[in-house]
């Protein structure tokens, strides 16, 4: 059993416990502390009509247009809606295991990205809560992942995991940034290059079309993103051998 999992874990059992014991408890933090927003729908709408006007002053007021096309497609709003709610959770875990498996050398760089970028949101969600698009029907928007799931969530205000006016920044395109320029970096395949490159991309597509934010919310998702790599970088001086970002071993030519 030990010599399994020192071939399987690259620092062992104390290590995998630590970086998910900080995980869940970053992310649970996150979730607790975003909730703070009860009472306070009004200032979240208010606030959704301010990135209205700004999208309508820039003339890129795009939303209600690619929300309605993508329900004009069947196959295309239930793929963006399956998209959403697997993306945030099931895609950013796995690739983070993977990375901590097989890539750990590069995992404490991505890491400490995850950590400031969840405490920059949540500075931002408390000082600037906004209702996502999918509350405002008189745009046209529907909330097309609750029709897709079935499933409907405690709309009318926050609670202490759940925080329905979360829209700036967007979290989804964050991590997907934060985990697909990375990962094109250390796969080896063109084609699976490709696909993390064009994840952020995908991503931010699918939280426009199915009305869970503001393309000024992917905005400002992607400035999370740079802003937690600028902050890891600066990490990684502190401690290099340990934080900083080590790229991959390029595979050896074949003779």
């Amino acid at each position: 059993m030990r010599s399994l999992s020192a071939r399987i874990l690259p620092k062992g059992w104390p290590d995998l416990v630590r970086q998910i014991v900080l995980f869940c408890g970053a992310y649970w933090l996150y979730r607790l502390v975003r909730g703070f927003t009860d009472g306070r729908a009004g200032e979240a709408f208010e606030n959704a009509r301010e990135v209205i006007r700004l999208e309508q002053h820039l003339g890129l007021f795009i939303e209600p247009a690619i929300h309605t096309w993508t329900e004009g497609q069947r196959w295309l709003i239930d793929s963006t809606s399956w998209m959403y709610v697997n993306s945030h959770f099931v895609v950013t875990t796995f690739t983070l295991a993977f990375i901590y498996l097989r890539r750990n050398q590069s995992f404490y760089f991505i890491r400490n990205m995850f950590m400031v970028a969840m405490g920059i949101a949540l500075v931002l969600y408390a000082v600037y809560p906004t209702a996502p698009p999918r509350y405002m029907p008189e745009w046209g928007f529907q909330d097309s992942v609750a029709q897709f799931t079935g499933l409907t969530s405690s709309d009318s205000s926050a609670n202490a995991l759940y925080n329905p006016f979360a829209a700036v920044p967007s979290m989804h395109v964050a991590f997907a940034l934060m985990l697909g320029v990375p990962m094109a970096t250390m796969v080896r395949h063109v084609w699976a290059k490709v696909l993390w490159l064009i994840y952020p991309f995908v991503v931010t597509f699918v939280v426009v079309a199915t009305a869970n934010h503001w393309w000024f919310d992917a905005f400002t998702g992607a400035l999370v993103a740079g802003l937690a790599g600028v902050a890891a970088i600066f990490c990684a001086r502190l401690r290099p051998t340990a934080w900083a970002w080590v790229p991959p071993t390029p595979a050896p030519a074949a003779h």
